[in-house]
């Protein structure tokens, strides 16, 4: 499950935003430290492919139950300068940072008097600094332990020369205070992030938390446009929202709530633009297993093989894998099911070297 940790200074709308997008009820408060242990939320991703694959399936007026993937938001309490040393609960915060796989990076855009700002100033290019050198800070910390036992290990093997280089070379660019994530990934450097995973090779969306006034997209705020060039330059994004807006949004019902998104000129929630980010962030796809008894959605990494993707569905069909039977989701719906769509000849018999592609339905054949 794709596991997304929502953080940021004190006071910039992380835990209103989580509040919003889970429903969860975590603490929000108007003072450092409201949230103190990690909460977690799990939020379903609506697809209207699942929809369609469900009409298919249906008996007469009974439709086959539908299971969304899902998204896994973790409120991680506010950093602050010194967190690499422990200070703030920072060592704490920095551990619930390590276990998750994607970053989302809440910013305050909004002035407010009535909510107090720990920099005593709003500037996001500021609040973004504090966090970010406090993550490159800790991932110093960590690979200079591992450069040390390098060095040894060079000395006493020529053939780690190749990964002490890279090492050096990543060293070097921490040192200068740019995040791992945009260090040129050889094969070398892969092999040692899988060895030693580093906080800011985490992919970030970085999250705009602004005024209503300034939906839908920020365009006159000169500090959005200041966080998109910064995002820009990282190879990120950028998903502007209104936490206040948000919680508003998960107390109406479906369609009052799709009449104040459509007030504020946007056609779905920030849950929706976040977690679709965050697919990007980390180049997921979603498969489909469909038939009468159930239709349902699995997220996977992008590349992976067919026995891999069978995995994530059961163990035993991975292990005892022969082949898949795999078809477009838009083709099983206009074949009006798995016979016809065989019929047709529509219906590709793959075998353990196949990619698996977004939007494929899959039916694993297996034995063990």
């Amino acid at each position: 499950m794709l596991a997304v940790g929502i953080v940021g200074l004190p006071n910039v709308g992380k835990s209103t935003l989580f509040n919003a997008l889970t429903r969860a009820g975590a603490l929000a408060a108007n003072y450092p430290f409201a949230t103190i242990d990690k909460n977690v939320g799990v939020v379903a991703l609506e697809d209207p492919r699942l929809y369609a694959l469900q009409k298919t399936f249906a008996k007469g007026e009974r439709l086959p139950p539908v299971i969304p993937t899902h998204v896994e938001f973790v409120d991680i309490a506010g950093l602050v300068k010194g967190a690499h040393k422990g200070e703030g609960l920072g060592n704490q915060f920095l551990a619930h940072i390590r276990e998750v796989a994607a970053i989302a990076h809440v910013v305050r855009c909004f002035p407010d008097p009535n909510v107090v700002h720990v920099m005593g100033r709003v500037d996001p290019l500021e609040d973004v600094e504090v966090v970010e050198t406090e993550l490159l800070l800790a991932d110093l910390a960590s690979w200079e332990r591992r450069l040390e036992r390098l060095r040894k290990e060079a000395r006493a093997s020529r053939e780690v020369a190749p990964l002490l280089e890279t090492a050096e070379a990543l060293h070097a660019h921490l040192s200068q205070g740019r995040p791992a994530r945009t260090f040129p990934l050889s094969g070398e450097a892969r092999r040692l992030l899988k060895e030693t995973p580093l906080l800011t090779a985490k992919p970030v969306i970085y999250v705009a938390n602004v005024a209503e006034e300034d939906l839908p997209e920020g365009a006159g705020n000169p500090q959005v446009a200041a966080l998109r060039a910064r995002a820009k330059g990282e190879g990120g994004e950028v998903v502007v929202v209104s936490a206040r807006l948000e919680a508003e949004l998960a107390e109406l019902s479906e369609e009052e709530a799709r009449e104040l998104l459509a007030a504020y000129g946007l056609k779905e929630s920030g849950l929706k633009r976040l977690a679709r980010a965050g697919y990007r962030a980390l180049d997921l796809l979603t498969f489909f297993t469909a038939g009468e008894k159930e239709v349902r959605a699995w997220t996977v990494r992008r590349g992976i093989k067919a026995p891999q993707a069978a995995g994530e569905i059961h163990s035993d069909m991975e292990r005892g894998f022969i082949r898949a039977e795999v078809i477009p989701w838009d083709r099983l719906v206009e074949a009006g099911g798995w016979a016809r769509a065989k019929e047709r000849g529509w219906v590709r018999l793959e075998g353990k070297d196949y990619e698996v592609q977004d939007g494929d339905v899959l039916y694993i054949l297996f034995n063990v």
